[in-house]
């Protein structure tokens, strides 16, 4: 009887042993796991920019006499987009520091961009919520991606109501290599020019092609790889600045290069260069 209870014993152990292995194997996991997470989530963090520098950078997207009436749009890394400067003539400028279509978070991302008043009203709000949830630490890249393709399908997110222009003539942006998200490498872009609202063209309808190996105006619109061909309303025909206007851009803006490079030194144009 006693060797009995001694078996009973043992076994009991071993049974609490095995309990007690797969408890702490459970443990380490959800550790790892909400660790993980949390590195992701600090990743996403944004550093601020200088607010001088900011706010030329901005400006510089607008040819030079709409900049004084401008509004200036400021990133806040804590919370999102909030006004520096309130302007009377209708258009915004904003630095742009993520891109929803890429479905991920990177710092290095940095392209000033302008928009008129029905660009403000249909168009910014997207960077604007897209910018929000960033800030907030609540999501994923991954996720944000999944919200902002619902939000366009649902109607949230609506086109243009009418034709208009978003300059985007800074010295200097740091994006995405291509029109759509197919293009994944980030580079810097000595590229001042021209944007006109065309919510659901293609390259084929103004007789372009795919990788827009073209001369001329072409179409970007980094969403429809995700949303489908025709499903994307921010599409824009891209109208590049001639010879002469982009050396004059160049040469006036030398000083806000290098006070670029001095904030970070991935604005250096040196190499990851594209034209």
């Amino acid at each position: 009887m006693k060797y009995a209870c001694q078996i009973l014993n043992m076994n009991h152990i071993t049974r609490l042993r095995k309990i007690c292995r797969r408890a702490l194997s459970l443990i380490a996991i959800l550790f790892l796991a909400v660790q993980s997470f949390a590195q992701k989530l600090t990743d996403q963090k944004l550093d601020k920019m200088p607010v001088k520098l900011e706010t030329d950078f901005a400006l510089s997207a607008l040819p030079p006499y709409l900049q004084a009436n401008a509004t200036v749009y400021l990133l806040d890394p804590d919370k999102g987009y909030y006004v520096a400067r309130k302007g009377s003539n209708g258009f915004i400028c904003f630095v742009t520091r993520t891109e929803w279509e890429w479905g991920e978070f990177r710092n290095d991302i940095a392209a000033a961009i302008s928009y008129d008043a029905e660009g403000a009203r249909s168009i910014f709000p997207v960077y604007q919520d897209l910018a929000a949830m960033r800030a907030s630490g609540k999501y994923t890249a991954a996720q944000i991606k999944s919200i902002m393709t619902d939000r366009i399908k649902k109607g949230v997110y609506k086109a243009p109501a009418r034709p208009g222009i978003s300059f985007m003539l800074a010295p200097l942006m740091r994006s995405y290599n291509g029109p759509t998200s197919d293009y994944k490498k980030v580079v810097n872009m000595h590229m001042p020019h021209y944007m006109f609202y065309a919510p659901y063209v293609t390259n084929a309808d103004i007789g372009n092609t795919p990788d827009v190996t073209k001369d001329g105006p072409f179409v970007a619109n980094a969403g429809a790889p995700v949303l489908g061909e025709r499903k994307s309303p921010f599409g824009y025909f891209i109208v590049p600045a001639g010879a002469t206007e982009k050396a004059k851009i160049m040469k006036d803006n030398q000083d806000l290069l290098k006070r670029l490079v001095a904030y970070k030194s991935w604005f250096n144009t040196e190499s990851g260069m594209k034209h």
